[in-house]
């Protein structure tokens, strides 16, 4: 796989206005104008808001455990039904990764965000209105809640981060695509917050959540739908009538737009012609440009979630009493999710302007440096020392240097790497996987705790980034600056030999 270290060159000796012509006229993509770029950037941050939700929702656990526990003011559950309300959507995430597939090639990219949000809505709702005199019927009401809301947290990983892939110029799409990831930790951090407000009331943060979820709702509805998802339904002139808004192009039969229109359907002709009349998607995931992206994303996310990230964030508070911070666990899980905001933030610039392996390479190696950290402050405790600031930098570290990769990049580059026609099942197949081995991890995480202790478990965490680097080196492809036509040519093993060979030349220039 050593095409996988063959990256594009960021700057060739031309300026910017000859490249982008350049890049237009071989790609069959409209030229980035400045009001193209903000009407971009609008329609992937309004997808976006979806997301929040989302983060809202796998945060959740974390601030009302203790209330659904130890209330003085209401019913509570016992510690097995609260595990269950813990984990179970993590159960249900896998399946709402393979229905997000199944609807963004079906239905297309915003009717799936509606569903999102309508799902979100009633998940919300029913633990508003939960019992406060029977326990029972509480602990019913609430798994019944969050069965719904794993749905619609396995539904929401990939919608917005295609369409985002799919309206944005390749000079943006990296930026773009790193929004859902960005929302995700948005909507955790104030979930967070609000649980750190709302110590004793729930149902009211749920509240909060349900009206800010069917304000989401509404946004959605002047989005346009994905230009690319039109032509696989042989729609072409929704698809061009969409694709000007996109563009920020008014005037009928603008060349720049029907280039491009063309392209899209050369991609799926492409697509279609290797496929037999009753092709199933068994079938289609044994051509080169499926199956190699698919393999390469779902080992990606095995690293992702076996080097501690989502046990950290949902396990915010208790992982903190683990790891020995000294601080309130409710403030520490906002400082985790504040940190990821934060990051996030800087790392779609980051993305942009570095690429994806370079910052994943880097991540990986802070990762397994705070984990084994960690290790050594459960060996030699410095909680009644002047070192016990210790554990919560480590702690942040390590979110700080996820986020910059292993957090970000497998969920931003699943919306990348398939080719259009399959994109839906490709990915949602990827988010099932992702979220099954979350499944997996956060259910085992209290067990290795008791029988191996925290430090081992730290070091487990360690060395499975050590490996991911190992993976991102030799196998991760780059994917910055190219179309992505580009990337499926990449994988297919056609024209893009002869792509790396010219961006080697640049790069020599």
């Amino acid at each position: 796989m050593d095409k996988a270290r063959e990256t594009p060159s960021n700057m060739p000796a031309d300026p910017s206005a000859n490249k982008a012509a350049e890049a237009s006229a071989s790609s069959g993509i409209a030229k980035l104008t400045k009001r193209a770029a903000i009407t971009q950037i609008i329609a992937a941050v309004v997808a976006n808001i979806t997301i929040i939700s989302s983060g809202m929702g796998i945060g959740f656990p974390s601030i009302a455990m203790m209330e659904l526990t130890n209330s003085t003011t209401s019913v509570v559950l016992t510690e097995s039904e609260a595990s269950w309300f813990a984990s179970i959507t993590s159960i249900m995430c896998p399946f709402g990764g393979l229905l997000s597939g199944y609807l963004l090639d079906k239905v297309g990219r915003k009717r799936t965000l509606y569903c999102i949000n309508i799902i979100s809505v009633i998940s919300w709702a029913i633990m508003s209105f939960a019992s406060r005199t029977d326990a029972s019927v509480l602990f019913v009401e609430l798994i019944v809640a969050r069965v719904i809301i794993g749905i619609a947290i396995g539904l929401s990983s990939t919608p917005a981060s295609v369409y985002a892939a799919e309206v944005a110029h390749p000079r943006l799409r990296g930026r773009l695509t790193l929004l859902t990831a960005g929302c995700t930790g948005i909507g955790m951090l104030l979930v967070y917050s609000l649980g750190y407000m709302f110590k004793e009331d729930w149902r009211y943060v749920c509240t909060i959540c349900g009206v800010f979820t069917g304000v989401s709702l509404i946004t959605v509805i002047p989005l346009p739908e994905s230009p690319s998802w039109l032509v696989g339904k042989r729609r072409p002139q929704d698809a061009e009538r969409y694709l000007k808004v996109i563009r920020a192009i008014k005037e009928d039969n603008h060349p720049e737009i029907k280039a491009e229109i063309k392209s899209l359907e050369e991609n799926v002709a492409r697509f279609r012609s290797s496929e037999t009349k009753k092709s199933s998607k068994l079938v289609q995931l044994k051509k080169p440009e499926v199956y190699k992206p698919l393999s390469i994303m779902c080992i990606f996310f095995l690293f992702q979630q076996f080097s501690g990230i989502f046990v950290i964030i949902v396990y915010a508070a208790s992982f903190s009493v683990d790891a020995g911070v000294a601080i309130d666990p409710f403030l520490s899980a906002v400082l985790v999710g504040l940190t990821r905001v934060v990051t996030t933030v800087l790392m779609s610039f980051i993305s942009d302007k570095f690429g994806r392996r370079p910052p994943a390479l880097f991540s990986g190696f802070g990762m397994a440096c705070c984990m084994f950290g960690l290790a050594a402050c459960a060996v030699f405790p410095v909680a009644d020392t002047q070192y016990n600031w210790i554990p919560t930098a480590l702690l942040v570290a390590f979110i700080f240097t996820a986020t910059l990769g292993f957090l970000t990049l497998p969920f931003s580059m699943n919306a990348e790497v398939y080719p259009t026609k399959i994109r839906g099942f490709a990915s949602g197949l990827t988010i099932f996987f992702g979220y099954t081995m979350s499944f997996i991890i956060l259910k085992s995480y209290p067990t290795m705790v008791s029988a191996i202790g925290n430090e081992n478990v730290f070091l487990f965490f360690g060395l499975v980034a050590l490996l991911g680097i190992v993976f991102v080196y030799f196998f991760l492809p780059e994917t910055k600056g190219r179309t992505l036509q580009d990337i499926e040519d990449y994988f297919r093993g056609g024209k893009e030999a002869n792509a790396s060979e010219v961006d080697k030349q640049a790069s020599k220039a």
